[in-house]
């Protein structure tokens, strides 16, 4: 019987597929990165270094059967992978699992996690010595970064600046309420309707005081921004079109079992797939049981019937540092607000870090002290 498994991408949803199925079949896992990282503690890492070693879980403890390619696809069809070193990867099974590119710091820019590191202390350096910062975009990034900020250092002067009308629109607006209270109480300034005349001449993350000015013709000095808007889905190694074609956004058309259209051997999980929802890790790894699911039927000589239904509404997590935050999350009755003790009991106290090491084994931070 045909088993070998070849999962694109170890992120959130990639991981998870790759973990569920390696107990079932020959699972490839092609990756560039050594570990799979909790790219949620990303913020938090630049605000506080030390802890950053908490985000990253290595693949040679996290995976114990499967394999571990660490390379790039730059072409896929419906037999297999071509990989940018010049390898092939046959497959029986494919999962396209690649992910969004965000800016960095809200993803980590280097492939290994010893570079990883080294960019969040060169980050936390500048921004330590900075005492005014700029955050350019409003969304969850941006505000989780300012929150991260305020707990590190409480008497910095943080501005947000976006052009959007309102915080988080399409949520309740108990939330969005909540929000800007604890921004205010933060002492974070949020300026909406509005974006920059001219881009800083620092680059994000490099401290340097600067002054710019805002399309409303306001003017905003300095020492240090970041950038915390826009994505891009990861799937260029699809542009040949030998196994689909892509929508405008660079994503591809699933169905409700989360197959690639017109395959019934070929799944996509996460950021890359065209479900109409907002591209969070949560919904990524949700993909990732449905595909597990229908996977492992495959294998068993049974019919793939796991189906995925995305909410008719979106949910939310949005830590505001360790203590406070707002969120929304799925009920019978429909969209609930949950109160920021519920934020910080679910994600804003560790980012998720407990739940991940049940799942995948130690993080680099703790192989690390183990070792001493």
């Amino acid at each position: 019987m045909s088993r070998t498994v070849v999962v694109i991408g170890g992120g959130y949803g990639g991981a998870s597929v790759a973990k569920a199925l390696e107990g079932e079949a020959d699972v490839v896992l092609v990756e560039p990165r050594d570990a799979f990282v909790n790219v949620a503690g990303s913020l938090r890492a630049v605000a506080q270094p030390d802890w950053a070693g908490n985000m990253f879980f290595p693949f040679d403890t996290m995976l114990t059967r499967a394999t571990v390619i660490r390379d790039r696809a730059v072409s896929v069809d419906p037999e297999g992978v071509t990989l940018a070193s010049g390898r092939r990867v046959a497959a029986d099974y494919l999962v396209l699992a690649t992910g969004s590119r965000y800016a960095y710091p809200a993803h980590p820019a280097a492939d290994s996690v010893g570079e990883a590191l080294h960019d969040f202390r060169r980050t936390h350096e500048e921004l330590a010595g900075s005492d005014r910062v700029l955050i350019l975009g409003a969304g969850p990034v941006g505000l989780e970064l300012a929150g991260e900020i305020k707990e590190a250092w409480p008497h910095k002067q943080v501005t947000v600046v976006a052009p959007a009308e309102q915080l988080l629109p399409g949520f309740q607006p108990e939330v969005r309420a909540d929000l800007r209270r604890q921004l205010t109480e933060l002492g974070v300034e949020v300026r909406l309707g509005t974006g920059l005349a001219a881009p800083p001449a620092n680059q994000p993350g490099e401290a340097g005081t600067f002054t710019v000015t805002t399309t409303g013709g306001d003017r905003i000095t300095a020492d240090i921004w970041f950038r915390a808007f826009g994505s891009n889905v990861n799937s260029d190694y699809l542009a040949d079109g030998k196994l689909t074609t892509r929508t405008p956004e660079g994503a591809v058309r699933v169905t409700d079992t989360l197959n690639v259209t017109g395959y019934d051997h070929v799944y996509a999980v996460g950021d890359i797939t065209d479900v109409p929802e907002a591209k969070m890790a949560g919904y990524a790894m949700q993909h990732a049981e449905v595909v597990a699911k229908n996977i492992t039927a495959q294998l068993r000589g049974e019919r793939a019937s796991e189906t995925y239904r995305p909410l008719p509404f979106p949910m939310i997590l949005l830590p505001l540092g360790s203590r406070g935050g707002v969120g929304q999350l799925p009920s019978p009755e429909g969209p609930s607000v949950v109160t920021s003790d519920i934020v910080r009991q679910y994600k804003g106290a560790d980012l998720f870090t407990g739940r991940f090491t049940e799942q995948f084994g130690p993080t680099a931070g703790a192989k690390e002290a183990l070792r001493l």
